[in-house]
């Protein structure tokens, strides 16, 4: 069972991860911009920016890991049932929820040939 403990330590190996909160929860932000958030609502599970596309593939996909709620319906972010996500999938998630909100120059830095 991955715990948020676990997100955080994924997150770390990204640059200027700090964590914070966020509508009052756990959160992590990269200058100051929310990229995971620990949900405290009845749905729980944690957010994770990305584009549509990828939330309606991931959705598609049948994976319990990943679902949403109508107060997310046409916005870029998915649910994670941690429970049920694999770790590495999971990884690769918080690093591209990062990419979505880190600066340009911070992004180039981390990783030139991405960008």
């Amino acid at each position: 069972m991955t715990t948020w403990d676990d997100v955080v330590a994924m997150a770390a190996a990204l640059p200027q991860v700090e964590e914070s909160t966020w509508f009052r929860t756990p959160s992590l932000k990269v200058a100051g911009k929310g990229f995971a958030r620990l949900r405290t609502e009845a749905e729980g599970g944690l957010v994770l920016m990305c584009d549509l596309g990828e939330k309606e593939a991931l959705l598609a996909s049948g994976d319990p890991a990943f679902y949403t709620t109508p107060h997310y319906d046409g916005y870029g972010a998915i649910l994670v049932d941690l429970d049920r996500v694999d770790p590495e999938q999971l990884a690769e998630l918080i690093e591209e929820s990062w990419r979505r909100k880190a600066p340009a120059k911070l992004r180039k830095a981390f990783d030139p040939e991405h960008d």
